[in-house]
């Protein structure tokens, strides 16, 4: 019997655009995952517009919405994924859910995202930061961090490998089993890294990733999702997994130039929208070209 494949997002959500479930649903189902999303915010248009509108689901929405799946034994997921969260309580009341979700299914994995901010700056309340630390750290299968977030859970100032390496360790201490920091400054200024360490296996995966000298939003909640996803397919083979997910943004960033450059858009933020329609086949079948190196832990 096929094992199910069957996932539970809890992150945001925008009518128009691709940022949070929007980015994630669409891959998940194409790679042959059943989805059911949750959106922990609901926004016209993600944030970096000039105006947006929407509303924010609280604990007592999150509570209903859970009670209506458990009553009618509709819980029984393989993972739990969670990216944007703005309400502190509601973070909490994802721990609970997590707790719910893994009495039904003891083999539940849960990836998160602990979307906080980026370039050295919150935008999300500080509060959420205790809840990460205190309440969901330890719950984690697989986190993906950005460099900064990274800092923000473990209180540690990243300038070198060697920071991350030990950052990941404070993670690991606190009982999250995969760290991938999914993005990284410090080498130079024409290449990003992305590391990642299962901690089953006494080494760490790097992939330098040419940087593209463009900004777009929503990358972060790809990332994870194609991470879950590849983890999956590949049988928990965290360079393979890594490498796929690299090779299929690079492909969707550079579809995404190329669509606008053809059309003409006028609009700078709406025309760095991902193009996650027009990538379909990047996202099935991405062709890696960038391979990652396997450093051993010393």
């Amino acid at each position: 019997m096929e094992s199910i494949k069957r996932v539970l997002s809890i992150q945001s959500h925008v009518v128009s655009g691709y940022v949070g479930n929007k980015c994630a649903v669409f891959p998940l189902q194409i790679m042959g995952f059943e989805v059911d999303a949750i959106n922990s915010v609901q926004l016209s248009n993600h944030t970096g517009y000039k105006t947006y509108y929407g509303q924010i689901l609280n604990e007592s929405n999150l509570s209903e919405l859970i009670n209506g799946l458990v009553e009618n034994e509709l819980h029984n997921y393989s993972h739990l994924l969670t990216g944007y969260i703005r309400c502190p309580m509601f973070l909490k009341k994802v721990a609970e859910v997590y707790k719910t979700l893994k009495k039904k299914n003891p083999d539940l994995i849960y990836v998160c995202d602990p979307v906080m901010g980026d370039n050295k700056k919150m935008y999300v309340p500080k509060e959420i930061l205790d809840v990460y630390k205190n309440e969901i750290i330890h719950l984690t299968d697989i986190l993906t961090p950005n460099e900064y977030e990274l800092e923000l859970l473990t209180g540690t100032t990243i300038t070198t490998p060697n920071d991350i390496y030990k950052a990941m360790n404070i993670l690991y201490a606190q009982g999250c089993k995969t760290v991938v920091v999914s993005s990284s400054n410090i080498s130079s200024n024409s290449v990003m890294k992305c590391i990642g360490r299962n901690f089953s296996y006494e080494e760490y995966v790097e992939l330098e990733i040419p940087i593209i000298d463009q900004s777009f939003i929503g990358t972060g909640d790809f990332f994870t999702a194609l991470l879950l996803i590849w983890m999956n397919l590949s049988n928990n083979d965290l360079k393979h997994s890594i490498e796929k997910t690299v090779a299929t943004i690079q492909a969707v960033l550079k579809r995404t130039i190329k669509y606008t450059n053809e059309n003409g858009s006028k609009d700078p933020i709406s025309s760095k929208e991902l193009k996650l329609i027009q990538s379909l086949s990047d996202i099935q079948n991405p062709e890696v070209t960038i391979f990652g190196t396997i450093n051993k832990v010393v």
